[in-house]
């Protein structure tokens, strides 16, 4: 009876500890598109769905938002805030929403959903956050640590999408 008791924790463990480890692939295999983000410093896209294709552009920018367009065994067809698109290994992507600042001159980052709200610091175009949620126009943003909310309309990944 002890046998079957260590057998069956034994089991327990390594079903749990594959369930983590397959976790963030499996959350990235959702309706297209949706957002993600890049996972490492350096990610290489591809000009097609395998690493036998040449590297088309190398990323160099982790938290880097992109758009999932289409899956295919493992891979992303991604595109980034400037519409470059090609394939990224699903591994090298992290399944949380990022976004990244667009538009000209500097963003302000408030304290509040709304306009009339306490301006916190204001971001450069091409910083990039972890977005929390939008909603009515606004983003819940967190850029190394400082929180605060920007318009959806100066944040590259605040656009709803089928996928999230």
């Amino acid at each position: 009876m002890q046998g079957f008791r260590f057998f069956a924790l034994v089991g327990l463990a390594l079903t749990l500890a594959a369930a983590a480890v397959t976790a963030p692939l499996r959350a990235q295999d959702r309706a297209v598109p949706y957002w993600a983000s890049l996972r490492y410093e350096t990610v290489n896209m591809r000009v097609g769905p395998s690493g036998e294709y040449p590297v088309a552009w190398v990323y160099q920018r982790k938290g880097l938002p992109v758009k999932v367009v289409r899956v295919r065994e493992g891979w992303r067809l991604v595109e980034d805030h400037e519409g470059t698109q090609g394939w990224i290994a699903a591994s090298q992507l992290d399944p949380e929403r990022g976004g990244v600042v667009i538009g000209k001159g500097l963003a302000e980052i408030k304290a509040e959903p709304n306009s009339a709200a306490v301006v916190k610091w204001r971001a450069e175009p091409g910083v990039v956050g972890a977005v929390k949620s939008c909603r009515e126009g606004w983003c819940d943003i967190d850029i190394a640590g400082r929180k605060g909310w920007i318009s959806a309309a100066r944040l590259w990944g605040s656009e709803a999408l089928p996928g999230g």
